[in-house]
């Protein structure tokens, strides 16, 4: 079983989803977790208390990753309740939006960068500090990232641009001892693919995977778990995709 006792780890947007399922694995290795959350305090409070009363550590931590500033004041938060080391990032944080290309809005478009690709670009920047030999960051990617999915297309580019900073951080970080990857998910039953939950979302889901059936939040969270762990100790600047085998 994997140890992680004596690590810190941050995850964002562990209120609910991966995020959560995220959050309670890590601890249930042996973490103690940050669980961020940016809406939903009552949500954070949950996984908090479940981590809690499973003997884990954990405290909850707020930032609003839409904002410019909000990496910043988030990491600025992390520092103060870590001191000097962070051992485990964990940036799931992000939105969707499902609309046609003639239909995207430039402030939805806006919203998606800002969220998924500047957020965890200026946390990672703003926690170096604190990262050290041996720390591990995992970002979000998606199925989406190298297939075409439905109307996702301003998503999917965000999805690509994950992609590319965990080359070009694992590269830039590695002389330091830091690895960086990326967990590449399909469909997963969140609130973000209500559509999975849907019979026509599910045909459609098993209609593309191998393995036939619509994947769980902890599927995905075992992966981060991994890549977290000194058992992925010779991994870095990849994307691991966590998807069933969809679109294969």
């Amino acid at each position: 079983m994997t140890n992680l006792t004596g690590k810190t780890a941050l995850v964002t947007g562990a209120s609910r989803g991966i995020g959560r399922a995220t959050a309670i694995a890590l601890a249930n290795a042996g973490a103690r977790v940050l669980v961020h959350y940016s809406n939903g305090e009552q949500a954070a409070d949950s996984v908090v208390a479940a981590i809690r009363a499973a003997g884990g550590q954990a405290d909850k931590i707020a930032a609003d990753l839409r904002d410019a500033r909000g990496p910043h004041e988030l990491a600025r938060r992390v520092r103060s309740l870590t001191g000097q080391r962070l051992d485990i990032l964990v940036a799931n944080a992000g939105i969707s939006k499902a609309a046609p290309i003639e239909e995207t809005t430039v402030e939805d478009f806006d919203d998606l960068f800002a969220v998924n690709v500047r957020a965890p670009f200026f946390l990672v920047q703003q926690l170096l500090p604190v990262l050290g030999d041996g720390s591990s960051i995992v970002l979000l990617s998606s199925l989406a990232a190298r297939a075409s999915v439905n109307n996702l297309s301003a998503y999917a580019a965000t999805k690509g641009a994950v992609d590319t900073l965990v080359r070009h951080f694992a590269s830039a970080l590695g002389g330091r001892g830091i690895r960086v990857n990326a967990i590449a998910p399909g469909v997963v039953e969140t609130d973000m693919s209500n559509f999975a939950k849907t019979d026509a979302g599910r045909d459609f889901t098993l209609g593309m995977q191998a393995l036939k059936r619509v994947a769980q939040p902890h599927d995905i969270a075992g992966a981060a778990v991994f890549l977290a762990s000194d058992d992925a100790r010779w991994v870095t600047g990849d994307t691991l995709r966590v998807d069933g085998g969809s679109k294969l």
